[in-house]
């Protein structure tokens, strides 16, 4: 009986790809090299003289001159070089949807389902008796119609108060959300990139809200000395410093942006892959990269007492394995009474993604 030889495996050259495929290649090298233009076409060209990407029929020359024409590209103010467009950075956030969440169809409404039913948007198949108050729009008029007939019979035919029927509707839940990223240096620490997959989560979810949650707000945080808002449209250019991570810094920034939120549902997403290391006091910053410091898990602790105060949940995504940062995790997820993932690089999208989504939980103030 022969057994499995193996050889070594080379690589059929495919025909030329077309400008889709390429463009799909060159959109996911962007995110890696932070919206740098340059470095990107460069590693297109070495891909393609490894892997033929192109033929003389549609050289990479051809493709760029496709992505000046299609919008994709303009040239750079002092004519040199090249910098992505709007519409590239939309299409960007577009294939990172795809990439993570799948291809979800636009909602006109664009809400979420709450266990909570009355003057809602979503029928139900639950029924009542008509209250003083419910609109025209909630009365099921067949029904209805048929209780008269039952109640009243069709000689003396009549519709009365007591013969509404009512079609309960789910309430709709509008939320706000504040994305926070970390980007202190360890996000990039022993050759791992994972700043990147956190911007691919970050630009697939304000893709998901803007098109299938329009009525929902998203603000982008990233934090590392300190902590700052972002755009949306700045997604592809986030890169990682030389900073610390000061979590107080970035909640606090959350926590204010949510207060001038006129909505009820309010959360914090945090994706990080370290403890907290900095504070900052006055105009002085406080840092220790050694263990977890009290003084910084203190403070931290604080900010999740007066998220819990202030009905914000905060949901960690923690994308690290450190036993005694897991620790660190669940004292500040028990101190918010929030919620905690640890997650790998790739299942990262998925977590958050069904996080989101399924938040079906509605205050009433």
């Amino acid at each position: 009986m022969l057994g499995t030889r193996f050889t070594k495996y080379i690589p059929q050259r495919r025909d030329s790809q077309s400008f889709e495929d390429l463009l799909k290649l060159f959109l996911q090298i962007m995110i890696v090299t932070s919206g740098d233009v340059a470095e990107a076409l460069n590693w297109l060209n070495q891909l393609d003289k490894q892997y033929g990407l192109t033929n003389d029929k549609y050289g990479m020359g051809n493709f760029i001159d496709d992505l000046k024409e299609k919008g994709y590209l303009e040239d750079n103010e002092d004519g040199t070089g090249f910098i992505i467009t709007a519409k590239s950075e939309q299409s960007i956030r577009r294939q990172s949807l795809e990439e993570i969440f799948g291809k979800l169809k636009k909602s006109q409404r664009g809400n979420h389902n709450s266990p909570f039913t009355g003057q809602g948007d979503e029928p139900t198949s639950d029924r009542r008796e008509y209250n003083f108050g419910d609109s025209v729009e909630q009365i099921d008029m067949t029904d209805s119609i048929k209780n008269a007939q039952i109640n009243h019979g069709l000689d003396e035919f009549k519709l009365t108060e007591n013969d509404l029927e009512i079609e309960e509707r789910d309430y709709k839940a509008i939320t706000s959300t504040v994305l926070m990223i970390d980007i202190s240096h360890s996000m990039i620490l022993y050759g791992e990139d994972r700043i990147t997959p956190a911007k691919k989560v970050a630009m697939a979810l304000s893709e998901l809200i803007t098109t299938k949650y329009p009525k929902d707000t998203l603000d982008i945080i990233a934090f590392g000395n300190d902590a700052w808002p972002i755009e949306i449209k700045d997604l592809p250019y986030l890169e990682v410093g030389p900073y610390h991570t000061n979590t107080v810094a970035g909640l606090d920034l959350a926590v204010d942006i949510l207060r001038r939120r006129k909505t009820s549902n309010k959360q914090i997403f945090m994706i990080t892959d370290g403890k907290p290391t900095c504070l900052k006091e006055g105009l002085k910053y406080y840092k220790n990269s050694f263990g977890l410091d009290r003084k910084i898990v203190n403070k931290t602790l604080d900010e999740a007492a007066k998220c819990r105060k202030l009905g914000i949940p905060i949901t960690t995504f923690m994308i690290a394995k450190d036993p005694y940062l897991q620790r660190f995790v669940r004292e500040f997820t028990k101190t918010n009474n929030g919620r905690a993932f640890y997650s790998s690089l790739s299942g990262l999208g998925e977590y958050i993604f069904e996080d989101y989504v399924r938040n079906r939980r509605k205050r009433l103030k």
